[in-house]
């Protein structure tokens, strides 16, 4: 292409030359560019007149014209080259721009892209599917949310109602018998602790999406925070039967946050507490493997099935979803815990067989 517009340039060149200033080109150039000489012969009445090139004007003009013409020739080609590149470009991210907009808004499929552009019909594919994939995981969430808002304005009542009707019994009744009176006492003090748990679940469903959680380690004494957290949770294990075995070297320590830590191995330990079998033993165990500290808490209960073992650490996912009051909160524990685990650049994982669950926390030794 290029050689063309030279060749088509150059003939131009030399029909202006040869036809439309050729009187005006000779006479500019003998004037300039030779030496006019002349020879008469007195005797005949003649009189030659020649011309011979004079160099020192000639040899500039020369190199102006082999050199800088190939060099003027050169920059207008490129400037058309890339002229004519850039209009390719545009049109070209016109038609992937048009193609995108096609396909992202479903009225074509990776049909829709040519040939030459087929990784970036493979790359919009993976894009689709993973946008598509985090809509219906929003979606699922925020129905399990709206469901759980539901059932925790219903379940308030239920308490609420209790702890109002066993007051005003109380306040109606001044001589009532002390047995009667410590026994509505009781059972209006458990529906107020139940009211609690529900109003705290609702913080945790606003709070969780609200904040980001923030992390600051130092060397956590690991035997003493789980001893120490177990001595919290002894009511809540009591209210079932259930104990709970330590098994870790006293020494062992890791590096993290000591608060969000807590949080991690209480909110496990409150859900094994909560699904296990009553009477049963939770076993803690603790140890430093590979350059990591592998906390495991296994414990009897109903063996969790191998499709909904990973669902345990998505937000608002709850076991048993007929949410019975006797088990289980707002299904943000294990997600939380994922998170603060993940932050700490470890792992969460569960596994259930034979009745057994055991829950695994992977930190960094």
């Amino acid at each position: 292409m290029l050689l063309t517009a030279g060749f088509a340039a150059c003939s131009a060149l030399y029909f202006l030359v040869d036809n439309v200033f050729d009187g005006f080109f000779i006479d500019w150039f003998e004037e300039f560019f030779t030496h006019t000489e002349g020879y008469s012969d007195p005797v005949e009445g003649t009189m030659e007149v020649w011309h011979t090139l004079n160099w020192v004007r000639l040899k500039p003009f020369v190199l102006a014209v082999f050199i800088g013409g190939p060099l003027l020739w050169l920059t207008a080609a490129f400037v058309a080259a890339q002229s004519a590149a850039g209009r390719r470009e545009k049109r070209t991210i016109t038609d992937i721009s048009r193609r995108l907009r096609a396909y992202m808004e479903g009225g074509a499929g990776v049909e829709a892209f040519p040939k030459e552009q087929a990784e970036i019909s493979a790359q919009m594919l993976e894009i689709k599917s993973t946008l598509l994939e985090n809509e219906r995981r929003l979606k699922e969430e925020t129905t399990r949310k709206n469901d759980l808002i539901a059932y925790l304005a219903h379940d308030l009542k239920t308490p609420l109602t209790s702890v109002i009707g066993y007051l005003s019994l109380l306040d109606e009744a001044p001589d009532m018998p002390t047995e009667q009176r410590a026994k509505y006492t009781r059972i209006t003090l458990d529906k107020a602790y139940r009211l609690e748990k529900m109003i705290n679940e609702f913080f945790d469903i606003t709070r969780y999406n609200l904040q980001e959680i923030a992390i600051r380690k130092e060397p956590v004494d690991l035997y003493y925070l789980l001893v120490q957290l177990t001595d919290e949770l002894l009511p809540v294990l009591e209210k079932n039967g259930n104990t709970v075995s330590l098994q870790a070297d006293e020494r062992l320590t890791v590096p993290g946050d000591p608060d969000k830590l807590a949080r991690v191995f209480g909110n496990v330990l409150k859900n094994a507490a909560a699904y296990s079998y009553p009477g049963t033993e939770i076993i803690i165990t603790a140890e430093e493997q590979a350059g990591a500290v592998a906390i495991r808490f296994m414990n009897r209960g109903r063996t969790i099935p191998q499709n909904k073992l990973n669902s345990l650490f998505e937000k608002f996912y709850r076991l048993d979803e007929a949410r019975t009051s006797g088990t289980g909160g707002a299904g943000l524990g294990l997600a939380i815990a994922k998170e603060i685990v993940t932050l700490h650049g470890g792992s969460i994982t569960a596994e259930s067989r034979d009745e057994t669950v055991i829950f695994t926390v992977t930190l960094p030794a």
